[in-house]
């Protein structure tokens, strides 16, 4: 098959033959042109791809601790009829484990120093069914959470700033107050510390306290667990599976998943990934725009040729296809070797930045001040194809004004003093 003349001529252009000093210095330019927009692709790329794992790695951090969805009784009261409501949760198919709990607000004190926290009973034997860190580093802790013993597990950051350690006893003071003879006096129970869990999220570190599901409702004076945690098999679909469950489970109950508990925190991410995708395209639509300043410089130096092809019966149109052919293959060119590279470094981060470091005898993100030793990194399809389709578009846009002048080149005019 006979290829149309405008590509190979546009082609032949591309490459920017060195016969002339003016040839050579457009095509540096060029090359500088195809260069900008390969490394605007890759920095795009690998920025949104270290974005994304961040987000992943905080997030299954924060589901190490939450679960996918909770299912509560309105008003921290008790479930009704809990067996009902667990039975109506495990024929759902999407639902993966099932567990009980009271999630309650307390008074955590030892000797002048006293916390605030977040008390959840738990059941030590579904709890691993619903989070990862009751499956994991967290579950010999929580296996010794026996009913009546009012022993307490707490995070890591929470028992530094009491000052304890697995043994040691610590008072919870109840939000509820007893009436007695003298007034209303506060709930007090002696708790001992039989374990710590680090999940690596300062924020439920410093706040979180698990006690046995049994203990926590004397403490707190309910009849059985406020609600019941789920897992699902999709992260991903624990709205959808939200809204199902509201729609069949029975009684009054309020039901919410894992991205409502962390709105806030979420929405900001998302608002620094939009930031970060306009303010890189940017650049790559800078590199892209300097094809227009490369193009007019090869229109004015090919002047005499296009009036050539202009008098053996070119048609405008094909004048204008050549030029529109030579900013593509730069664009096309340009935004491959982004890719190439972008998509390189992304996937080899793990790599890159420990060799990088040790180059340069420093830590980009220290262990002891960053929940992330690690740069993590999560390339996703959804980000990497419109990056390469904007590159793209760009290219070929910065193409069509040089490339309609080349087409009203007057062959007369550019001939007369050749």
């Amino acid at each position: 098959m006979q290829i149309p003349y405008e590509i190979l001529l546009g082609w032949r252009y591309t490459r920017g033959g060195r016969g002339t000093r003016r040839n050579g210095f457009i095509s540096f330019i060029s090359g500088v042109s195809m260069l900008g927009i390969a490394l605007g692709v890759a920095a795009l790329i690998i920025v949104l791809s270290v974005m994304n794992g961040f987000q992943k790695e905080v997030r299954d951090r924060m589901l190490g601790v939450l679960s996918h969805i909770e299912v509560l009784a309105p008003g921290g009261e008790a479930i009704p009829d809990v067996d009902r409501t667990l039975r109506e949760v495990r024929a759902h198919p999407e639902v993966r484990g099932v567990a009980p709990f009271i999630a309650a607000q307390g008074l955590l004190a030892r000797g002048e120093d006293m916390k605030g926290a977040l008390i959840r009973g738990i059941d030590p034997a579904l709890e691993p069914e619903v989070t990862d860190l009751a499956a994991d580093q967290a579950q010999a802790a929580l296996a010794r959470l026996a009913p009546g013993q009012y022993g307490v597990v707490l995070g890591a950051a929470l028992a530094r700033s009491l000052g304890v350690t697995t043994g040691d006893a610590v008072t919870l003071i109840a939000p509820s107050g007893q009436l007695t003879p003298a007034g209303v006096v506060p709930r007090l129970r002696q708790m001992t510390v039989v374990g710590l869990f680090d999940s690596g999220h300062y924020e439920y570190d410093s706040a979180l306290a698990f006690v046995h599901l049994d203990d926590a409702a004397r403490i707190f004076r309910l009849e059985g667990p406020s609600g019941v945690r789920l897992k699902i098999r999709d992260l991903h679909q624990a709205r959808e599976v939200a809204l199902q469950l509201a729609a069949t489970l029975s009684g009054d109950l309020l039901i919410r998943d894992w991205t409502r508990q962390n709105r806030t925190w979420f929405a900001a991410v998302q608002l620094e990934k939009r930031m970060m995708f306009i303010i890189l395209t940017l650049i790559v639509a800078v590199a892209a725009f300097n094809l227009v300043s490369t193009l007019v410089m090869t229109v004015t130096d090919k002047r005499a040729d296009i009036a050539i092809l202009r008098t053996l019966g070119a048609s405008p149109g094909s004048i204008m296809a050549v030029f529109v052919v030579q900013g593509a293959m730069v664009g096309v060119i340009g935004t491959g070797v982004g890719l190439l590279l972008g998509l390189g470094v992304a996937f080899h981060i793990d790599t890159l930045v420990p060799a990088l470091e040790s180059l340069l005898g420093a830590s980009f993100l220290p262990q002891d001040i960053y929940l992330i030793s690690r740069m993590p990194s999560d390339p996703q399809r959804a980000d990497i194809v419109p990056i390469g389709l904007i590159s793209l578009a760009l290219a070929f846009v910065a193409t069509l004004y040089p490339s309609w002048r080349a087409s009203r080149v007057n062959p007369a005019e550019a001939l007369r003093y050749e």
